[in-house]
């Protein structure tokens, strides 16, 4: 019994792990997100937008990628967590993967976005400068909101 129990919590904690590893970033709230809700005032020329678009489907491919990944993961998980005496090491193993897999195409998505940046023209990179800075602002103000406490009456 005793070593069911210390098997299922350590199962638990290494499952808490792999999930905060493989998962993708959320899309809405990110750089990202702020710099596509100014996409129609950047003018993009024909390269730009060509660059555009291929940053966008790697951005968007790495996070399907992401999310079949980490899918695959768990239920090697659960297979390996079935097993009488489940091999950890594994587990822990095939979470690094995930990780790295999806750490790779991250940076690949990452590095296309930070490419088309190198060709905005400073009236661009102010405009994607504002738009950061105005998320950034709306993100802890929406922070400081929250931690407040309740108001009392």
């Amino acid at each position: 019994m005793r070593s069911l129990f210390r098997a299922s919590l350590l199962a638990a904690l290494l499952g808490i792990g792999v999930a905060g590893y493989a998962q993708p970033a959320p899309a809405m709230g990110s750089p990202l997100w702020e710099l596509a809700k100014v996409k129609g005032e950047l003018n993009l020329n024909t390269s730009q937008q060509m660059q555009w678009d291929n940053a966008a489907a790697l951005a968007r491919n790495a996070h399907t990628a992401a999310r079949a990944n980490l899918s695959q993961l768990k239920t090697a998980m659960q297979a390996e967590l079935a097993k009488p005496e489940p091999d950890l090491a594994s587990m822990a193993t095939a979470a690094d993967g995930v990780r790295d897999q999806n750490e790779t195409a991250r940076k690949s998505a990452r590095d296309a976005w930070l490419a088309l940046y190198a060709t905005f023209s400073p009236e661009q990179k102010t405009l994607v400068a504002s738009a950061l800075k105005a998320g950034m602002e709306r993100k802890q103000a929406h922070r400081m909101q929250r931690a407040a406490p309740p108001a009392s009456n």
